[in-house]
């Protein structure tokens, strides 16, 4: 009897193991990371348990958005400030790098100056990474070795908010909020290509899976400018149920989910035929969207509500709220490793 209750006992231990490094550790998932822009923190949800697991401070106000590096192992945080684009705040000159394993800051890129830093992206080829330094109507160029900023890429514009680098590394698309434009970056002669006219202001910008259209929300009224990126000219505007925002393509090519956050929902595109196809309704303000690796998730951060939403790629419908922090906003995939 002895024997077979501490047989037993092992066989619990091992299970209980096993269930922690599945659902906490989950080292064949990985983990998503959300800015909380109101606690200027940085959050470690599990994918699986559909929890945060940690906030990390920031040391900072506050950051809005988050890469991880290529193998999972630390995240990157600019601090923008405490404004939204184009309104009076701080300007932050700084970004931190967390460790996410061991849930701490272990480094930092000063700009040396306001610059208001925001979307940092990895060069898919190089390995360095972009930082968009707003102020300064520049893309910042950081080694992540060194953590040394090794150049810049001008914009041509002021409020370059947000970009999106192509698949092979060569060119970036920056949304241009104020000048309503699309600056297309040539990276490796660091210069402006072209500037695009869109419309009055526009919001957020993302690309399609094969580089051929970049997307971008006129926000003066509800439709999706569709820019064709071998002629960087408009091709087709796509008429929406809201004004729209951040916006993710699923990797299979066919969808291109966006944030609708004044009529608190995301839109699903049928990228065949350049029509929205699904509407999906979510708490207040969603903001950003960040596809998982597998395809068969959206994730959507909701500023007020302090969540992110899982949505099923399979049937379009929410699987979860997972509780984040305040004003969850800026999203990031750390890869399992």
């Amino acid at each position: 009897m002895g024997r077979f209750v501490l047989t037993l006992s092992a066989a619990a231990l091992l299970s209980t193991s096993i269930m922690f490094s599945q659902s906490s550790a989950n080292p064949r998932i990985g983990l998503l990371l959300v800015a909380n822009k109101g606690d200027s923190s940085l959050g470690i949800i599990d994918p699986v348990a559909g929890k945060q697991i940690a906030e990390v401070p920031e040391g900072g106000v506050t950051g809005h958005e988050v890469v991880a590096s290529p193998d999972g192992k630390l995240a990157y945080v600019p601090i923008y400030g405490n404004s939204g684009v184009g309104m009076p705040g701080t300007d932050g000159s700084n970004l931190v790098v967390i460790d996410i394993a061991a849930r701490k800051i272990v480094g930092n890129v000063d700009f040396g100056k306001g610059v208001r830093p925001h979307l940092p992206v990895f060069g898919p080829k190089n390995g360095l990474l972009y930082v968009g330094t707003e102020l300064e109507q520049s893309i910042s160029i950081i080694d992540p070795s060194t953590l040394k900023i090794v150049g810049s890429v001008p914009t041509g514009q002021e409020q370059s908010h947000m970009f999106a680098i192509t698949r092979d590394g060569r060119r970036a698309y920056t949304a241009n909020v104020g000048p309503g434009t699309v600056s297309v970056l040539d990276l490796d002669a660091r210069k402006v290509i072209t500037i695009i006219p869109v419309s009055g202001q526009v919001q957020r910008i993302s690309l399609s899976i094969d580089d051929k259209f970049a997307f971008t929300s006129d926000v003066t009224k509800p439709q999706l400018a569709v820019i064709d990126t071998s002629t960087n000219k408009i091709k087709t505007w796509i008429p929406m149920p809201g004004l729209g925002y951040g916006s993710a393509p699923t990797p299979d090519g066919r969808w291109l989910v966006i944030a609708l956050p004044l009529i608190h929902q995301a839109g699903v595109i049928d990228l065949t035929t350049m029509k929205l196809a699904h509407t999906i309704d979510l708490p207040l303000r969603p903001q950003e969207v960040l596809i998982s690796p597998d395809g068969q998730t959206a994730y959507v951060s909701i500023d007020q509500g302090g969540k992110v939403a899982a949505i099923s790629t399979a049937d379009w419908k929410v699987k979860q709220l997972i509780d984040a922090g305040k004003g969850a906003d800026g999203l990031g995939w750390a890869a399992a490793r």
